[in-house]
């Protein structure tokens, strides 16, 4: 079973600039963070953008669902920020089909040392490869539709919008 990930950025890949205090993107850290976690999976990874989900415009939307549509594999995987995601995973329901999209991301940079991200990461795969065709959000060890999913920015989590 291959999956594919598409890297767009968010907290997951940023960097800390420790003169200036800033957060900055340079490279994705998904092929270390692969290898560090003794992955075996089939994995094809591609970074389509790395920017800050905030700043995510409609053609970088469309740009995501024309990945996932051309995609070969029907599993795929997709690093994003926390605070448009469900935005992006609401685009990519309404025009992708036949495909298992699991959007995840970071509260806490991997460069950190103490990130969410390897445990968001290792969930949303696992996700993947297990749920129906559909779009999903993996954050905080659990999936969520996702049209029953919202970020609790005082909790820093993520929760569904009516029981379940």
């Amino acid at each position: 079973m291959m999956i594919r990930i598409f890297i767009t950025g968010g907290t997951f890949d940023k960097e800390y600039n420790e003169l200036t205090g800033e957060l900055f993107f340079k490279e994705t850290h998904l092929p270390e963070m692969l290898q560090r976690s003794r992955s075996t999976l089939d994995v094809t990874v591609r970074t389509l953008m790395m920017i800050d989900s905030l700043n995510m415009t409609p053609e970088d939307r469309d740009l995501i669902v024309s990945q996932c549509r051309a995609a070969g594999e029907d599993k795929i995987v997709i690093t994003h920020g926390t605070d448009t995601m469900t935005e992006t995973a609401r685009v990519l329901a309404e025009k992708v089909n036949g495909k298992t999209i699991v959007l995840t991301g970071a509260m806490i940079p991997y460069k950190f040392g103490s990130s969410d991200g390897f445990f968001n990461l290792g969930s949303a795969l696992a996700f993947a490869q297990v749920l129906p065709a559909g779009v999903y959000v993996s954050m905080n060890g659990r999936y969520f539709d996702w049209d029953n999913v919202r970020k609790n920015k005082r909790t820093g989590q993520f929760e569904e919008l009516q029981g379940g």
